[in-house]
C-alpha cells in the first residue's frame, strides 16, 4: 500500500487502516496438553525460551525478508531475548511454513500471526507479544486512483462495514473501530 501511495496511485481520501493482527508464540498440540508451557513475556524471556526449546528450534518466517519474521525478531530484541535464541531459530520461507514446523512437532515453539495460529487446531497460543514490542501489524484498504471498476467503492464500503466484521474477527483479526482516513 505504501508503495502505491508513494507513486500517487491511490484515490485521495480512501486509504484507511482496516484490520490489525497480533504476533503470538505457539506450541504444538492441544492447549490442555500435559506439556503445556506457561510463558510470561517478561524478564528472563531468553532463558525461559531456551529452557522450553530444550535444544529444539524456534520456528519463524525469514527474519530479513518476511514481515512476520521481521516482527518476531524485533519483538525478541525489544524483550531482550534475541541473543539467547538467535542460534536456535529455524527460518522458514513464510509464516505458514513456520506454523507447519510447529504443527508437525518439528519445532517446539514458533512465532506467527494470531490469525495463522487460529487457523490451525494442532497448535495453540502460549503467549501474545505486546503490541509495542514490534512495528504495528495493520492492513489498510483503499481505492486505486485509476480503477474503472464500478464495484470497487461498494466492496470497500462492505469491508469497512458490520457485515464483514464477523468474518474478520472469526479469522482472528481485530477490526479497527473507527478506520478513518489515514492518507
Amino acid at each position: 500500500m505504501d508503495y502505491v501511495a508513494a507513486r500517487d496511485g491511490l484515490k485521495p481520501g480512501t486509504r484507511a487502516n482496516l484490520l490489525r493482527n497480533a504476533l503470538v508464540l505457539i506450541a504444538p498440540g492441544p492447549k490442555d496438553s500435559a506439556a503445556d508451557p506457561q510463558v510470561a513475556l517478561a524478564p528472563n524471556l531468553g532463558t525461559t525460551l531456551t529452557r522450553i526449546l530444550g535444544g529444539g528450534r524456534l520456528a519463524m518466517a525469514t527474519i530479513d525478508a518476511v514481515p512476520a519474521g521481521k516482527y518476531g525478531k524485533a519483538a525478541l530484541q525489544k524483550l531482550g531475548a534475541w541473543d539467547a535464541v538467535k542460534g536456535q531459530v529455524a527460518q522458514a520461507e513464510n509464516v505458514r511454513a513456520a506454523l507447519l514446523l510447529v504443527a508437525r512437532g518439528e519445532a517446539p515453539l514458533g512465532i506467527v500471526y494470531a490469525t495463522d495460529a487460529a487457523a490451525d487446531p494442532s497448535v495453540y497460543v502460549i503467549a501474545t507479544f505486546p503490541s509495542d514490542s514490534h512495528p504495528p501489524i495493520v492492513y489498510p484498504a483503499a481505492l486505486l486512483k485509476d480503477s474503472a471498476n464500478p464495484d470497487a467503492a461498494a466492496l470497500l464500503t462492505y469491508l469497512r462495514g458490520p457485515a464483514a466484521r464477523g468474518y474478520f474477527e472469526h479469522q482472528g483479526f481485530t477490526v479497527v473501530e473507527k478506520p478513518g482516513v489515514s492518507q
